[in-house]
């Protein structure tokens, strides 16, 4: 699993980080998990395969919302399964 953080600037309320939300959703419909969050400023998304990151960014401004930048990174669960 990869997981995509973007930086989003302009999130205000609930309604903001449901818009981001299914903004990524229809811009990545292979999303296992999209989060977002006002008070960090970002988002998440988890999937099986790399995500074009400028797509994501573009899915995002489209929004209103302003994307500062985006990062992936390998995701192993966590908890009392995942470790070894």
């Amino acid at each position: 699993m990869i997981r995509t953080t973007l930086k989003i600037d302009g999130m205000m309320c609930g309604m903001c980080e449901a818009h981001v939300c299914d903004a990524i959703r229809k811009a990545v419909p292979s999303a296992r998990k999209v989060s977002a969050s006002r008070a960090k400023k970002e988002a998440s998304l988890l999937t099986e395969a790399p995500v074009d990151t400028e797509a994501l960014t573009a899915a995002v401004n489209a929004t209103g919302y302003r994307c500062l930048g985006a990062e992936s990174a390998p995701y192993e669960k966590k908890g009392l399964f995942g470790r070894k």
